[in-house]
């Protein structure tokens, strides 16, 4: 989960003693990384583009591996979501189409502005952001890193060209659901080619109207879609955010339709607890559950659970901050 304590967009050793805190998940999946500096839309969020980043990750990855525990990071390209005081010289704002999200968005220098227009790209530059992608995920393995999660969630990038109130486009990326797939079905078959399908998962959110992508008639067959194509692909996981799903009985017959389309390994977030997590796994809803805001506050998460222990509050003041206050202060009952 973006916690925003990259400062100058590096990972450092804050950042490691963060992880490492929390390095008994079963699997970390990592903040959001941006694939390249237009990506990078919001304040302190780190990159993989550059050696000075690459060996910041690798103290990451080192320290969560040392206690033991596996790390996936999450390639996070924020496209329209953005502005141009979290940028630096010479990043560009992107998206399918230049069609603004209309949110705010906090920079250190500005303080709360709107969202600005993104320049619509190119055909050419599609293509060179999936290769973006790739060389990311290349760079994430070289920094030790076991895998890499491609973030087409939360209207980022990848949901902006799945969407067609975001993406109008009239090239072969834009139009039907097929074109409008192609971008994240690009960079998942190349990116697993590149490292390695089991070392390749995806992240989805269909009906959450995060970041200005609200529904569309299209939303079922496009996932319907999108989980066969990348079966075929033979990637490791889909992550689903099935919150805003669940409120829908059309969204309950699409969770149920990915998990039958795809054969890896599902896995469900969105508010889960310990009883909720364990009868989606016996039911077998779920092969695993993504735990976000609790884990943030509570560095030994499965201690607690199996224990039973009173769990810590998140203290939301503190969540992009940037310093160790409401990072790695939390109390951790296991030590």
């Amino acid at each position: 989960m973006t916690r925003c304590r990259a400062l100058g967009n590096v990972p450092n050793d804050l950042m490691a003693e963060y992880y490492a805190q929390r390095a008994s998940a079963g699997l970390i999946i990592s903040e959001g990384v941006a694939p390249s500096p237009n990506g990078l839309g919001y304040a302190r969020i780190p990159g993989v583009y550059s050696p000075a980043q690459i060996e910041g990750w690798k103290k990451v990855a080192d320290a969560v591996h040392q206690k033991g525990g596996k790390v996936f990071m999450q390639l996070m390209h924020t496209g329209r979501v953005s502005h141009s005081a979290n940028m630096p010289e010479g990043a560009k704002i992107v998206a399918p189409s230049a069609i603004s999200a209309d949110g705010d968005m906090w920079t250190d220098t500005q303080g709360m502005q709107k969202t600005e227009l993104p320049e619509a790209m190119t055909t050419a530059e599609v293509e060179a952001t999936i290769q973006e992608y790739v060389q990311a995920a290349k760079n994430a393995i070289a920094a030790g890193f076991d895998g890499v999660e491609i973030h087409a969630a939360n209207g980022y990038l990848p949901n902006q060209f799945l969407n067609p109130g975001s993406n109008t486009r009239t090239d072969q990326y834009g139009g039907s659901i097929e074109n409008r797939s192609r971008f994240v079905l690009e960079i998942a078959r190349q990116t697993a080619e590149a490292i390695g399908a089991d070392k390749t998962g995806i992240r989805f959110s269909p009906y959450n109207p995060y970041n200005g992508i609200g529904y569309f008639d299209e939303t079922f067959a496009t996932y319907d879609y999108l989980s066969s194509e990348l079966n075929k692909i033979g990637i490791l996981y889909i992550h689903l955010l099935d919150g805003a799903a669940r409120g829908k009985e059309e969204g309950l017959e699409l969770i149920q339709k990915i998990r039958k389309n795809f054969e890896g390994i599902f896995i469900l977030n969105s508010g889960y607890n310990a009883a909720r997590a364990t009868h989606a796994i016996e039911t077998e809803g779920a092969d695993l559950i993504a735990f976000g805001t609790s884990f943030l506050a509570n560095p030994d998460l499965p201690y607690r659970l199996r224990n039973e222990l009173e769990l810590n509050a998140p203290n939301t003041a503190t969540f992009y901050t940037a310093d160790a206050v409401g990072y790695t202060d939390y109390k951790n009952h296991a030590a």
